[in-house]
């Protein structure tokens, strides 16, 4: 994975303790079903999960803000043990700012990863921005790095691996299940 990476995504990703995800479109392929009940139905890739899960492992902290506030992204916030979720949230940098400040952390030590325009104010001012390989064309102008993988897709994973290699913890993470 190293050669793929460009030295200056490189060392943003070594410097990050906060990765922070949207979810429609990201954590999922975007498209939202709804049952005549109005119970929304939501599709989640295992393995974004399993990746979210390894940055647990070596201490950086996520995240999720997203305009929505579906029960079932709850449901899998708690699956996954993700430390701070922020729903039904219009203002999306406002809620980065006080994230940021509440952990003690500065911009240089956070990532962000969108698909839709309501996500660049908070792109804007993390080191690394990064869009999944379907995103708006707007973010993909704005992203440091963009996804091989769609929303839903294994794009969270993707960059997962992305900073847990530029950390230096890829290599040990996968020899165990290599043994």
């Amino acid at each position: 994975m190293t050669s793929m990476i460009s030295a200056t995504v490189r060392q943003a990703a070594q410097q990050i303790k906060l990765f922070i995800m949207d979810v429609d479109g990201v954590l999922t392929d975007g498209r939202i079903f709804i049952r005549d009940t109005g119970e929304e139905i939501k599709s989640f890739h295992t393995l974004d999960g399993h990746g979210i899960k390894m940055l647990h492992k070596h201490g950086i902290q996520t995240a999720i803000i997203t305009g929505r506030d579906a029960p079932s992204v709850g449901i899998r916030v708690q699956q996954l043990g993700i430390q701070h979720y922020f729903k039904g949230i219009a203002d999306k940098r406002s809620c980065y700012q006080q994230l940021i400040a509440k952990l003690g952390l500065v911009e240089e030590q956070c990532a962000y990863i969108g698909d839709d325009v309501v996500d660049l104010p908070v792109m804007k001012h993390c080191a690394l921005a990064v869009a999944v390989a379907n995103a708006h064309p707007v973010v993909l102008k704005h992203a440091t790095y963009i996804t091989h993988a769609a929303g839903g897709s294994g794009a969270v994973r993707e960059v997962c691996d992305l900073l847990l290699d530029a950390q230096g913890y890829l290599d040990a993470d996968m020899a165990e299940y290599l043994a």
